[in-house]
């Protein structure tokens, strides 16, 4: 067959996904998927998936995904997937491609001309021009039908009349008409192709990147419906999951229980950190520890925030958010390099004074330079901590000078430098209250809403305001979908953590 272009789904425009597969390791174990099934030992309790059942269960995920990644990222689209040019797998399909197109040449030279091959060509091609027609191109759509009869395109090859450079020139004034003006380029290169077999060839490639685009065009207009529906939709999928995978909340159970516990019992070893104590496996006993019970709302977005904290190597992730996984990765990130930034302006500033901070363009300039020296901040903090350190001394001294204030003294420049390095540690004093702080800030968000929040914002990070409240509305829209789509399976959950007797939700004045 032929090669039409593959299609790859992507979040981002920077991000492409590697053809490589990596083995999994205990910590990995839901990295690369949706939902997680059982492993049906002979000891499980449910009956084991047939094939079909199976086969039915990855295609409702896969719905389930993708709508859900319609409905959350706004720059989800589809995109040409480009093999590796070295890898295995490029070899081998470039040697099946070409293997294809020399076959169907040789199938066209011989005497008399073998049209096996081409028919077949011509029928794909047939569908991919129907499959790019609006329901309203009834018109266009009665033309195709008649122009690539397959019945009488088998009589003309029986009679060696089938006129294969006709066809293709008919198929190219097609693709004219029904490409997006994005693709008009490669439209036209292919109308100066007199070669029947390349002209095919190129008509495959450009018909590939036309079915992505009305894939695109599709998801465009979906959008607004699904974004109407997707609440009702994603739950109902959710639940047809659930009713063939009774375990499918088992770690969400978890997340929630432990995430109860640590409201009201912290781990004497860490307080601060979730991490800190191993995932309860039961509901805690208020009445034997005396504890003050925790409303089910303030559970479910404590639980959020701690997962901007997850350790994959302990804890399994909640299979309600497994979908959002990579994103709140992302956000935590993020989160962590807004707290480097924040920490090293809020100890510059203290060394400097607010006169030169007051200035957007130097504080502009500094976030810059910052933001660009800690792209190497996770393989090597303390070497990218040096590289910072060195270049806002640089700055400060500068801005100073043309400022015409008083440099700082050496003794000074060195307690800087110092200070500024000492931030690659993750037990650095200033680096923990801006963590505490920016988790907490997204907590309000939760809570209060953006807009109060913004109100109130926590001392020491006025410095990234703007940053902070751009993560925080990305972290909020995606939280609060997740908890409009699945409150009711939280809400059951909760139900059997906090006793009945004392779970009256209780109004958030503080937190």
């Amino acid at each position: 067959m032929p090669k039409i272009e593959k299609t790859v789904l992507q979040n981002d425009p920077n991000e492409a996904e590697s053809g490589a597969r990596k083995p999994k390791t205990p910590g990995q174990s839901q990295e690369n998927k949706s939902f997680c099934l059982d492993d049906h030992s002979p000891e499980s309790q449910h009956e084991v998936l047939s094939v079909t059942d199976l086969i039915e269960t990855v295609n409702e995920v896969s719905k389930l995904s993708i709508a859900h990644e319609i409905v959350v990222n706004q720059d989800f689209y589809v995109e040409e997937s480009v093999l590796p040019p070295n890898s295995l797998e490029g070899r081998i399909m470039e040697m099946m491609y070409n293997a294809f197109w020399d076959h169907l040449e040789d199938q066209l030279s011989s005497i008399p001309p073998n049209f096996t091959c081409a028919l077949e060509l011509l029928k794909e091609v047939k569908e991919i021009l129907l499959s790019l027609l609006l329901p309203r191109q009834n018109y266009l759509r009665n033309e195709i039908e008649e122009a690539l009869d397959m019945d009488l395109l088998k009589q003309e090859a029986e009679h060696e009349a089938l006129d294969v450079p006709h066809l293709s020139n008919y198929i190219l004034n097609l693709m004219i008409r029904l490409c997006a003006p994005v693709r008009d380029e490669a439209v036209q290169k292919l109308e100066s192709i007199t070669d029947p077999v390349q002209l095919l060839k190129g008509i495959f490639h450009v018909l590939g990147l036309m079915k992505m685009d009305m894939v695109n065009y599709t998801i465009q207009n979906l959008r607004p419906y699904l974004q109407e529906h997707s609440v009702q939709y994603e739950r109902t999928k959710f639940q047809q999951l659930l009713n063939k995978q009774p375990s499918l909340l088992d770690c969400t159970t978890k997340w929630l229980i432990k995430t109860a516990i640590d409201l009201t019992t912290p781990s004497p070893s860490s307080p601060d950190s979730p991490r800190s104590s191993r995932m309860a496996c039961s509901p805690p006993n208020w009445a034997a520890n005396n504890s003050e019970l925790p409303s089910s709302t303030m559970v479910l977005y404590e639980g959020y925030v701690n997962l901007l904290l997850w350790d994959s190597d302990i804890e399994e992730f909640p299979e309600t958010l497994l979908m959002d996984r990579m994103r709140l990765r992302e956000i935590e990130s993020q989160l962590n390099q807004l707290t480097i930034l924040a920490s090293v302006l809020l100890v510059a500033r203290s060394f400097s004074g607010n006169i030169l901070f007051s200035t957007p363009k130097f504080l502009d300039k500094l976030k810059y330079i910052t933001k660009a020296l800690m792209e190497e901040f996770n393989p090597r903090p303390e070497e990218a901590m040096v590289s910072v350190s060195e270049q806002v001394s640089y700055e400060i001294h500068q801005g100073l000078k043309n400022m015409g204030l008083t440099a700082l003294s050496s003794e000074k420049t060195a307690s800087l430098i110092g200070q500024l390095q000492n931030i690659a540690e993750k037990e650095n004093c200033v680096r923990s209250i801006i963590d505490q702080r920016s988790r907490f800030f997204l907590k309000c968000c939760l809570v209060h809403g953006m807009q109060e929040s913004l109100l109130d914002f926590p001392g020491g990070l006025i410095l990234i305001k703007e940053e902070l409240a751009e993560l925080g509305w990305k972290f909020v829209n995606l939280m609060h979908h997740n908890q409009q789509v699945f409150s009711p399976y939280y809400e059951e959950i909760l139900k059997d953590i906090i006793p009945p007797a004392q779970a009256q939700e209780k109004e958030v004045e503080s937190i």
